[in-house]
Protein backbone atom coordinates (compact mmCIF):
# COMPACT_ATOMS: atom_id res chain seq x y z
CA UNK A 1 0.00 0.00 0.00
CA UNK A 2 3.15 2.05 0.97
CA UNK A 3 4.07 2.33 -2.83
CA UNK A 4 0.73 3.26 -3.85
CA UNK A 5 0.50 5.94 -1.45
CA UNK A 6 3.82 7.48 -2.76
CA UNK A 7 1.83 7.66 -6.26
CA UNK A 8 -0.57 10.45 -4.40
CA UNK A 9 0.69 14.23 -3.88
CA UNK A 10 1.51 15.40 0.05
CA UNK A 11 -0.91 17.92 -0.44
CA UNK A 12 -3.85 14.92 -1.35
CA UNK A 13 -2.32 12.37 1.90
CA UNK A 14 -3.50 15.90 4.08
CA UNK A 15 -6.77 17.29 2.76
CA UNK A 16 -9.93 16.41 4.29
CA UNK A 17 -11.71 13.90 3.07
CA UNK A 18 -14.86 13.55 0.55
CA UNK A 19 -18.13 12.18 1.83
CA UNK A 20 -18.27 8.73 0.48
CA UNK A 21 -21.44 9.07 -1.62
CA UNK A 22 -19.73 12.16 -3.34
CA UNK A 23 -16.76 9.99 -3.94
CA UNK A 24 -18.57 7.13 -5.55
CA UNK A 25 -20.46 9.58 -8.00
CA UNK A 26 -17.67 10.88 -8.81
CA UNK A 27 -15.61 7.59 -9.66
CA UNK A 28 -18.49 7.41 -11.60
CA UNK A 29 -17.81 10.33 -13.32
CA UNK A 30 -14.04 9.44 -13.64
CA UNK A 31 -15.16 6.74 -15.93
CA UNK A 32 -15.17 6.95 -20.10
CA UNK A 33 -16.68 8.96 -21.85
CA UNK A 34 -18.27 10.85 -18.52
CA UNK A 35 -22.02 10.69 -17.15
CA UNK A 36 -25.24 12.46 -17.29
CA UNK A 37 -27.24 12.70 -14.01
CA UNK A 38 -29.13 10.47 -15.77
CA UNK A 39 -26.68 8.03 -16.41
CA UNK A 40 -25.74 8.70 -12.36
CA UNK A 41 -29.23 8.14 -11.17
CA UNK A 42 -29.66 4.82 -13.45
CA UNK A 43 -26.37 2.91 -12.72
CA UNK A 44 -26.52 3.64 -8.87
CA UNK A 45 -29.92 2.97 -8.86
CA UNK A 46 -29.72 -0.59 -7.82
CA UNK A 47 -27.54 0.42 -5.32
CA UNK A 48 -29.78 2.75 -3.19
CA UNK A 49 -32.98 1.69 -4.37
CA UNK A 50 -33.53 -0.62 -1.11
CA UNK A 51 -32.97 3.07 1.15
CA UNK A 52 -33.52 6.00 -1.03
CA UNK A 53 -37.01 6.80 -3.51
CA UNK A 54 -36.66 7.83 -7.35
CA UNK A 55 -36.96 11.13 -6.18
CA UNK A 56 -34.88 11.16 -3.29
CA UNK A 57 -31.58 9.78 -5.37
CA UNK A 58 -32.43 11.83 -7.98
CA UNK A 59 -31.76 15.24 -5.26
CA UNK A 60 -28.38 13.36 -3.83
CA UNK A 61 -27.31 13.22 -7.34
CA UNK A 62 -27.83 16.80 -8.39
CA UNK A 63 -26.32 17.61 -5.16
CA UNK A 64 -23.50 16.20 -4.96
CA UNK A 65 -22.98 16.47 -8.88
CA UNK A 66 -23.01 20.42 -8.08
CA UNK A 67 -20.62 19.59 -4.97
CA UNK A 68 -17.95 18.09 -7.06
CA UNK A 69 -18.18 20.84 -9.46
CA UNK A 70 -18.05 23.41 -6.84
CA UNK A 71 -14.68 21.66 -5.39
CA UNK A 72 -13.09 21.35 -9.01
CA UNK A 73 -13.33 18.01 -8.98
CA UNK A 74 -15.65 17.82 -12.53
CA UNK A 75 -16.29 19.97 -15.21
CA UNK A 76 -19.88 19.99 -17.34
CA UNK A 77 -20.62 20.80 -21.16
CA UNK A 78 -24.19 20.43 -22.87
CA UNK A 79 -24.92 18.13 -19.80
CA UNK A 80 -22.40 16.03 -19.63
CA UNK A 81 -19.93 15.72 -16.60
CA UNK A 82 -15.96 14.88 -16.74
CA UNK A 83 -13.26 14.73 -13.99
CA UNK A 84 -10.82 17.03 -13.98
CA UNK A 85 -6.95 16.17 -13.12
CA UNK A 86 -7.53 16.79 -9.48
CA UNK A 87 -10.94 14.47 -9.69
CA UNK A 88 -9.17 11.89 -11.12
CA UNK A 89 -6.39 11.70 -9.04
CA UNK A 90 -8.98 11.67 -6.05
CA UNK A 91 -11.09 9.06 -7.68
CA UNK A 92 -7.94 6.90 -8.53
CA UNK A 93 -6.74 7.49 -4.61
CA UNK A 94 -10.35 6.08 -3.64
CA UNK A 95 -9.59 3.09 -5.51
CA UNK A 96 -6.10 2.53 -4.28
CA UNK A 97 -4.59 2.12 -7.40
CA UNK A 98 -3.81 5.17 -10.67
CA UNK A 99 -5.20 4.76 -13.59
CA UNK A 100 -8.06 2.60 -11.44
CA UNK A 101 -10.77 5.13 -12.81
CA UNK A 102 -10.58 5.09 -16.64
CA UNK A 103 -12.18 2.30 -17.91
CA UNK A 104 -15.84 1.44 -18.34
CA UNK A 105 -18.49 1.84 -16.00
CA UNK A 106 -19.45 -1.69 -15.73
CA UNK A 107 -15.32 -2.70 -15.48
CA UNK A 108 -14.28 -0.45 -12.81
CA UNK A 109 -17.93 -1.02 -11.36
CA UNK A 110 -17.64 -4.86 -10.76
CA UNK A 111 -13.72 -4.76 -10.31
CA UNK A 112 -12.06 -2.30 -8.06
CA UNK A 113 -15.50 -0.94 -6.78
CA UNK A 114 -16.10 -4.42 -5.81
CA UNK A 115 -12.75 -4.79 -4.71
CA UNK A 116 -12.89 -1.53 -2.34
CA UNK A 117 -16.58 -3.43 -1.32
CA UNK A 118 -14.76 -6.36 0.03
CA UNK A 119 -11.65 -4.31 1.76
CA UNK A 120 -9.21 -5.68 -0.64
CA UNK A 121 -6.87 -2.64 -1.04
CA UNK A 122 -4.68 -1.96 -3.94
CA UNK A 123 -4.79 -5.64 -5.77
CA UNK A 124 -2.84 -6.48 -8.69
CA UNK A 125 -4.32 -6.85 -12.20
CA UNK A 126 -3.86 -10.84 -12.18
CA UNK A 127 -6.39 -10.83 -9.07
CA UNK A 128 -8.93 -8.49 -10.01
CA UNK A 129 -9.31 -10.50 -13.60
CA UNK A 130 -9.65 -13.30 -10.76
CA UNK A 131 -12.03 -11.24 -8.83
CA UNK A 132 -14.44 -10.43 -12.51
CA UNK A 133 -15.05 -13.92 -12.70
CA UNK A 134 -17.86 -15.65 -10.73
CA UNK A 135 -15.64 -18.77 -9.14
CA UNK A 136 -13.12 -15.79 -8.15
CA UNK A 137 -15.50 -13.33 -6.77
CA UNK A 138 -16.81 -16.07 -4.45
CA UNK A 139 -13.12 -17.51 -3.31
CA UNK A 140 -12.43 -13.83 -2.55
CA UNK A 141 -15.75 -13.55 -0.08
CA UNK A 142 -14.90 -16.44 1.36
CA UNK A 143 -11.34 -15.63 2.10
CA UNK A 144 -12.26 -12.38 3.58
CA UNK A 145 -15.05 -13.58 5.56
CA UNK A 146 -13.59 -16.42 6.91
CA UNK A 147 -9.70 -15.55 6.65
CA UNK A 148 -8.46 -18.25 4.23
CA UNK A 149 -5.60 -18.11 3.12
CA UNK A 150 -5.26 -16.31 0.11
CA UNK A 151 -2.16 -18.00 -1.73
CA UNK A 152 -2.48 -20.32 -4.79
CA UNK A 153 -4.97 -21.48 -6.91
CA UNK A 154 -8.22 -21.51 -4.93
CA UNK A 155 -10.35 -24.34 -6.85
CA UNK A 156 -14.28 -25.18 -4.72
CA UNK A 157 -12.39 -27.96 -3.12
CA UNK A 158 -9.53 -26.27 -1.49
CA UNK A 159 -12.21 -23.76 -0.46
CA UNK A 160 -14.27 -26.55 1.15
CA UNK A 161 -11.23 -28.08 3.09
CA UNK A 162 -10.22 -24.75 4.53
CA UNK A 163 -13.68 -24.09 5.45
CA UNK A 164 -13.80 -27.04 7.30
CA UNK A 165 -10.69 -26.14 9.05
CA UNK A 166 -12.47 -23.12 10.09
CA UNK A 167 -15.85 -25.24 11.33
CA UNK A 168 -13.36 -27.53 13.08
CA UNK A 169 -12.64 -24.56 14.75
CA UNK A 170 -15.43 -23.30 15.59
CA UNK A 171 -16.52 -26.26 17.07
CA UNK A 172 -13.80 -26.29 19.97
CA UNK A 173 -15.42 -22.74 20.57
CA UNK A 174 -12.24 -21.16 18.64
CA UNK A 175 -9.91 -22.47 21.31
CA UNK A 176 -7.64 -23.85 18.60
CA UNK A 177 -5.67 -23.51 15.94
CA UNK A 178 -5.61 -27.22 14.48
CA UNK A 179 -2.74 -26.84 12.41
CA UNK A 180 -5.00 -29.31 9.71
CA UNK A 181 -4.05 -26.62 6.99
CA UNK A 182 -5.54 -26.96 3.48
CA UNK A 183 -4.36 -30.89 3.86
CA UNK A 184 -7.06 -31.71 6.00
CA UNK A 185 -7.42 -35.73 5.79
CA UNK A 186 -11.59 -35.70 6.11
CA UNK A 187 -12.65 -37.32 2.92
CA UNK A 188 -14.83 -35.12 0.78
CA UNK A 189 -18.08 -35.80 1.96
CA UNK A 190 -17.33 -35.48 5.95
CA UNK A 191 -15.09 -32.30 5.05
CA UNK A 192 -18.37 -30.70 2.80
CA UNK A 193 -20.41 -31.33 5.85
CA UNK A 194 -18.42 -29.63 8.20
CA UNK A 195 -17.51 -26.20 6.15
CA UNK A 196 -21.74 -26.64 6.10
CA UNK A 197 -22.34 -26.30 9.78
CA UNK A 198 -20.91 -22.33 9.05
CA UNK A 199 -24.22 -22.05 7.00
CA UNK A 200 -26.76 -19.93 8.61
CA UNK A 201 -28.98 -23.11 8.01
CA UNK A 202 -26.33 -26.06 8.99
CA UNK A 203 -26.87 -28.47 6.32
CA UNK A 204 -25.28 -31.11 4.04
CA UNK A 205 -25.23 -28.65 0.43
CA UNK A 206 -24.52 -31.65 -1.84
CA UNK A 207 -21.56 -30.22 -3.70
CA UNK A 208 -18.50 -28.25 -2.67
CA UNK A 209 -20.16 -25.57 -5.66
CA UNK A 210 -23.16 -25.05 -3.84
CA UNK A 211 -21.29 -24.63 -0.50
CA UNK A 212 -19.01 -22.33 -1.88
CA UNK A 213 -21.54 -20.45 -3.47
CA UNK A 214 -23.94 -21.07 -0.32
CA UNK A 215 -21.64 -19.48 2.25
CA UNK A 216 -20.54 -16.37 -0.32
CA UNK A 217 -24.10 -15.04 -0.67
CA UNK A 218 -24.44 -15.78 2.83
CA UNK A 219 -21.68 -14.08 3.60
CA UNK A 220 -22.60 -10.61 1.79
CA UNK A 221 -26.61 -10.97 2.88
CA UNK A 222 -26.91 -11.47 -0.88
CA UNK A 223 -30.51 -12.98 -2.46
CA UNK A 224 -29.31 -15.25 -4.92
CA UNK A 225 -26.35 -17.02 -5.08
CA UNK A 226 -24.99 -15.80 -9.07
CA UNK A 227 -22.00 -13.28 -9.60
CA UNK A 228 -24.28 -10.56 -10.05
CA UNK A 229 -26.54 -10.54 -6.85
CA UNK A 230 -23.45 -11.16 -4.75
CA UNK A 231 -21.75 -7.56 -6.79
CA UNK A 232 -24.58 -5.78 -5.89
CA UNK A 233 -25.16 -7.32 -2.39
CA UNK A 234 -21.44 -5.91 -1.61
CA UNK A 235 -21.54 -2.47 -3.34
CA UNK A 236 -24.98 -2.44 -1.05
CA UNK A 237 -23.15 -2.34 1.82
CA UNK A 238 -20.91 0.75 0.89
CA UNK A 239 -23.76 2.67 -0.20
CA UNK A 240 -25.40 1.78 2.74
CA UNK A 241 -21.75 3.30 5.04
CA UNK A 242 -22.03 6.26 2.90
CA UNK A 243 -25.50 7.01 3.79
CA UNK A 244 -24.78 6.19 7.09
CA UNK A 245 -22.34 8.72 7.53
CA UNK A 246 -22.52 12.12 9.14
CA UNK A 247 -23.99 14.90 6.67
CA UNK A 248 -21.24 16.56 5.14
CA UNK A 249 -20.81 20.29 5.17
CA UNK A 250 -21.60 22.70 2.81
CA UNK A 251 -19.16 22.44 -0.09
CA UNK A 252 -19.15 26.35 -0.12
CA UNK A 253 -17.45 26.28 2.93
CA UNK A 254 -15.47 22.88 2.78
CA UNK A 255 -12.90 22.70 0.05
CA UNK A 256 -11.74 18.96 -0.31
CA UNK A 257 -9.69 16.80 -2.97
CA UNK A 258 -9.09 13.74 -0.66
CA UNK A 259 -10.88 10.14 -0.22
CA UNK A 260 -13.23 8.73 2.11
CA UNK A 261 -12.14 6.03 4.89
CA UNK A 262 -11.84 2.79 3.63
CA UNK A 263 -14.92 0.52 3.65
CA UNK A 264 -14.58 -1.75 7.21
CA UNK A 265 -13.46 -5.14 5.95
CA UNK A 266 -15.91 -8.46 6.70
CA UNK A 267 -15.41 -10.22 9.94
CA UNK A 268 -13.49 -12.97 10.45
CA UNK A 269 -14.84 -16.01 11.37
CA UNK A 270 -13.40 -16.25 14.59
CA UNK A 271 -14.70 -12.99 15.22
CA UNK A 272 -18.15 -12.11 16.67
CA UNK A 273 -20.69 -10.94 14.31
CA UNK A 274 -19.82 -13.20 11.36
CA UNK A 275 -21.60 -12.47 9.01
CA UNK A 276 -24.45 -14.54 7.61
CA UNK A 277 -24.22 -17.85 10.15
CA UNK A 278 -24.62 -17.65 14.25
CA UNK A 279 -21.58 -17.95 16.12
CA UNK A 280 -21.84 -21.13 18.21
CA UNK A 281 -22.14 -20.98 22.12
CA UNK A 282 -19.63 -19.86 23.76
CA UNK A 283 -19.22 -22.78 26.05
CA UNK A 284 -17.69 -25.53 23.52
CA UNK A 285 -15.09 -27.13 25.41
CA UNK A 286 -10.77 -26.92 23.97
CA UNK A 287 -9.28 -29.97 23.16
CA UNK A 288 -8.42 -31.42 27.01
CA UNK A 289 -11.89 -30.45 28.18
CA UNK A 290 -13.58 -32.39 24.92
CA UNK A 291 -11.49 -35.42 25.67
CA UNK A 292 -12.21 -35.81 29.27
CA UNK A 293 -16.33 -35.11 28.89
CA UNK A 294 -15.64 -38.09 25.69
CA UNK A 295 -14.02 -40.14 28.14
CA UNK A 296 -16.49 -40.06 30.92
CA UNK A 297 -19.21 -40.76 28.25
CA UNK A 298 -17.61 -43.32 26.84
CA UNK A 299 -17.45 -45.01 29.81
CA UNK A 300 -20.50 -45.15 30.58
CA UNK A 301 -21.57 -47.49 27.21
CA UNK A 302 -18.29 -49.09 26.62
CA UNK A 303 -17.68 -53.30 26.29
CA UNK A 304 -14.87 -55.19 26.75
CA UNK A 305 -12.53 -56.20 29.39
CA UNK A 306 -10.51 -53.87 32.09
CA UNK A 307 -7.71 -52.75 30.24
CA UNK A 308 -9.39 -52.97 26.96
CA UNK A 309 -12.84 -51.23 27.04
CA UNK A 310 -14.43 -49.63 23.88
CA UNK A 311 -16.96 -47.66 23.09
CA UNK A 312 -18.98 -47.02 19.84
CA UNK A 313 -19.05 -43.83 18.67
CA UNK A 314 -22.51 -43.16 17.59
CA UNK A 315 -23.27 -44.33 21.67
CA UNK A 316 -21.25 -42.23 22.90
CA UNK A 317 -22.90 -39.32 20.73
CA UNK A 318 -25.83 -40.01 22.61
CA UNK A 319 -24.56 -40.13 25.99
CA UNK A 320 -22.57 -36.89 24.99
CA UNK A 321 -25.90 -34.88 23.38
CA UNK A 322 -27.94 -35.80 26.46
CA UNK A 323 -24.99 -34.67 28.93
CA UNK A 324 -23.72 -31.41 27.34
CA UNK A 325 -26.64 -29.39 25.31
CA UNK A 326 -25.12 -26.07 26.38
CA UNK A 327 -22.34 -27.50 23.45
CA UNK A 328 -25.24 -27.26 20.84
CA UNK A 329 -22.72 -29.70 18.61
CA UNK A 330 -24.23 -31.31 15.35
CA UNK A 331 -22.96 -34.64 14.74
CA UNK A 332 -20.77 -34.17 12.19
CA UNK A 333 -18.68 -31.71 14.03
CA UNK A 334 -18.56 -34.05 17.16
CA UNK A 335 -16.90 -36.70 14.82
CA UNK A 336 -14.52 -34.06 13.66
CA UNK A 337 -13.59 -33.08 16.72
CA UNK A 338 -13.11 -36.63 17.87
CA UNK A 339 -10.91 -36.47 14.70
CA UNK A 340 -8.70 -33.95 15.17
CA UNK A 341 -8.47 -35.11 19.51
CA UNK A 342 -7.18 -38.16 18.22
CA UNK A 343 -4.89 -36.42 15.77
CA UNK A 344 -3.42 -35.15 18.75
CA UNK A 345 -3.19 -37.51 21.24
CA UNK A 346 -5.94 -36.49 23.37
CA UNK A 347 -7.89 -39.52 23.01
CA UNK A 348 -7.98 -42.94 20.76
CA UNK A 349 -10.14 -44.55 18.58
CA UNK A 350 -9.96 -47.72 17.33
CA UNK A 351 -11.49 -49.85 14.22
CA UNK A 352 -14.58 -52.72 14.37
CA UNK A 353 -12.60 -55.57 12.49
CA UNK A 354 -14.95 -58.28 13.81
CA UNK A 355 -18.31 -56.61 12.59
CA UNK A 356 -21.08 -57.67 14.88
CA UNK A 357 -24.21 -58.24 12.55
CA UNK A 358 -26.38 -57.50 15.24
CA UNK A 359 -24.87 -54.08 16.03
CA UNK A 360 -24.32 -52.93 11.83
CA UNK A 361 -26.48 -50.52 11.57
CA UNK A 362 -24.58 -48.74 14.61
CA UNK A 363 -20.97 -49.27 13.47
CA UNK A 364 -21.89 -47.78 10.11
CA UNK A 365 -23.87 -44.85 11.75
CA UNK A 366 -20.26 -44.64 14.07
CA UNK A 367 -17.91 -44.55 11.00
CA UNK A 368 -15.50 -41.82 11.22
CA UNK A 369 -13.03 -41.85 7.95
CA UNK A 370 -9.80 -39.97 8.33
CA UNK A 371 -7.40 -40.40 5.26
CA UNK A 372 -7.27 -44.57 4.37
CA UNK A 373 -8.51 -45.03 7.80
CA UNK A 374 -11.99 -45.47 9.56
CA UNK A 375 -12.79 -45.85 12.82
CA UNK A 376 -15.72 -46.82 14.79
CA UNK A 377 -14.94 -47.20 18.37
CA UNK A 378 -13.59 -45.05 21.12
CA UNK A 379 -10.68 -46.38 23.51
CA UNK A 380 -11.81 -46.16 27.14
CA UNK A 381 -9.05 -44.73 29.64
CA UNK A 382 -10.26 -46.01 33.10
CA UNK A 383 -9.82 -43.22 35.93
CA UNK A 384 -6.75 -43.53 38.19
Amino acid sequence: MAAVEAEFSATEAGAQALPLRRILFLVRIACANGATRAQIVRDFSPLFSHKLSPAELRQAALDDVDALECDGLITSARGRFAVTDEGREAADRFLSRKGASAGAWPEVRDGRLVAKGLGLEAIGPKKLKSLLTPDGLRAFILQQTYGLSPAGTQTTAKLRAQLAVVALERAFGNKIKTGLGAGSGFSAKAGRLLAGQLSSRPRDLGSDGRLVATLAAEAVDARQNDADALRIAILRRLAESALNEPKAKSPAKVRTSALAAPAAKPVAANDAGLPGAALPPTRRPDPAAFARDVQVAARTCAEGWAGNRKALIARVWKAVEGAHPDWGLSEIEFKCMLGEAHRTGHLRLATADLKDQKSAEEIEASAITYKNTQWHLIRVVEPD
